[in-house]
């Protein structure tokens, strides 16, 4: 039986995972705006992570549109030299500003201070980071834990520490054991995706 078109690079090698990963993605005109004006802004380690890259992905490996279904774009930086929410709030409405006329939402969030609110949010300890991209290893899913950023030279540098197996496999699954992996954010966001990626296989948080 051969294999579904859409699964064509689960079982590539990682360098061609990575340089599908970064095609399809830039596809997204959005994320290619986005991924162009961040050497423009105050973003120290600023990236583009996880939902609009990976479902940029699947919408392209399944011929949908590539912004399909993305609710947000998630731009990460790290900037440990001051912590304070104004601090952060400052660098928010710089890149308001500055991605106003891409017309989606663009959430900026500093990872150098997510440890001193993510208990309140999810219920869940959060060590503090060292820098932008060790933010993936906590992600929900290894599918999620990707990253595109300007490398300072003209092109891009991908991040994804579990590699890219799980994305171009349309597999979703808890990272880890799933000891750090919220439930209820599991199961909202996983309803949500199987609903508009049917294709996807999703792993129950607890098998």
């Amino acid at each position: 039986m051969s294999q579904p078109k859409h699964l064509r690079f689960s079982k590539a090698a990682p360098e061609v995972q990575e340089q599908q990963l970064l095609k399809l993605a830039l596809a997204n005109p959005v994320n290619a705006q986005i991924l162009r004006r961040i050497p423009e802004l105050p973003l120290a380690q600023g990236m583009l992570v996880s939902g609009c890259l990976y479902q940029s992905a699947w919408n392209g490996l399944l011929g949908h549109d590539p912004k399909r279904g993305i609710l947000d774009y998630d731009l990460a930086y790290f900037d440990d030299s001051d912590l304070s929410y104004e601090a952060e709030d400052a660098v928010i409405q710089v890149c308001a500003k500055a991605f106003a006329d891409l017309g989606v939402e663009v959430e900026v969030r500093n990872q150098a201070r997510v440890h001193l609110w993510f208990k309140a949010h999810f219920g869940l300890e959060y060590a503090p980071l060292q820098n932008a991209a060790q933010s993936l290893e906590r992600y929900m899913s290894p599918c999620n834990a990707v990253a595109i950023a300007p490398d300072g030279k003209g092109g891009f540098a991908i991040h994804a520490p579990y590699g890219f197996d799980d994305l171009f496999g349309f597999i979703v699954q808890p990272r880890g054991d799933g000891s750090e992996v919220s439930p209820e954010s599991y199961a909202k966001k996983t309803t949500r995706m199987k609903a508009l990626w049917p294709e996807l296989t999703i792993v129950e948080l607890g098998r």
